[in-house]
């Protein structure tokens, strides 16, 4: 355990320092730059987003009038992690369920830092572990102590219900970072409710033994989530190009389903430094806030 935060606290202070370099301090607005409240109304003036009008005020037939909004003092962050058998898959501590507890172990050390109420959802077909949010160091321990020791009930996955949940339970606008390999179906009302409600992030995670299977003949293969084995002849026809082709389908559908719906998206697989890819997370995060 002690090992793991040193890691995770060695990669916050990686990030932290590339992003104050690069943006020149501007690293509190990954996660209170987006966490307004409204604060006035003022006249409408060339330029501004027609979203801010403020329907009701205007007509009143005084002129159009814009909302005007002030940065909160304090954001909530919440995780919501997928820790179904899904997950699971990967090298020995690299599943895509460990990568997914250290990016939400690295993200909660970063969040307090900038005094952001910080909470969890982990959840499978139910829910596993919900950790109201808090502020603080000891808040962030207790997230990354909690993840580490978890130990699911149930193997299958229900991301439409854990959504639901976080629809039902976080009532405040919060900046949600969602972490899953999303294989499931049937989510995408739910997921766009999120979006439409909260700063939503969501972390796509994938590890290559989905995608690149070996030519090995007739192979048992476990189902994750039911606990059967199925026979495959993995050097029939082309078994694998269909496995990778519908795996890079869904990654594709969840990219393209959030520009549309302005939710922040990035992919990784479990082999790769995730760092990175966070930093540039962060530097798109940044430029959007500031041209809101």
């Amino acid at each position: 355990m002690k090992e793991l935060i040193k890691k995770l606290r060695r990669y916050e202070i990686q990030i932290r320092k590339a992003i104050n370099s690069q943006m020149k301090g501007d690293f509190h607005s990954v996660f209170k730059g987006t966490g307004l409240e409204f604060d006035d109304v003022r006249p409408y003036q060339y330029g501004d987003d027609i979203r801010t009008i403020d329907w009701n005020v205007s007509a009143k037939g005084h002129g159009t009038f814009v909302k005007t909004f002030r940065e909160e003092k304090e954001q909530t962050v919440f995780f919501i992690l997928d820790v179904s058998a899904s997950q699971e898959i990967g090298s020995e501590n690299r599943t895509k369920v460990d990568i997914g507890k250290e990016i939400c172990g690295v993200l909660a050390l970063s969040a307090v830092k900038e005094s952001s109420h910080v909470g969890l959802i982990c959840f499978s077909d139910q829910r596993e572990l919900y950790i109201r949010p808090g502020k603080g160091l000891t808040q962030a321990y207790q997230i990354i102590q909690s993840v580490t020791r978890l130990k699911p009930n149930s193997k299958k996955t229900d991301l439409n219900k854990a959504l639901a949940f976080a629809l039902n339970i976080i009532k405040r606008r919060s900046v949600i970072i969602l972490v899953s390999d999303f294989i499931d179906e049937k989510y995408e009302q739910n997921l766009k409710a999120l979006a439409r409600r909260h700063d939503l992030v969501i972390i796509h995670i994938s590890d290559k033994r989905e995608t690149d299977l070996p030519k090995l003949g007739i192979i048992p293969v476990i189902d994750k989530e039911s606990g059967k084995t199925l026979w495959i002849n993995t050097s029939f026809g082309d078994f694998r190009q269909k496995i990778s082709h519908r795996l890079e389908e869904r990654k594709t559908w969840i990219s393209q389903y959030s520009k549309k719906h302005q939710i922040n998206f990035i992919s990784l697989d479990t082999q790769e430094d995730y760092v990175p890819k966070l930093l540039r997370l962060f530097k798109v995060r940044n430029r959007t806030v500031k041209t809101t």
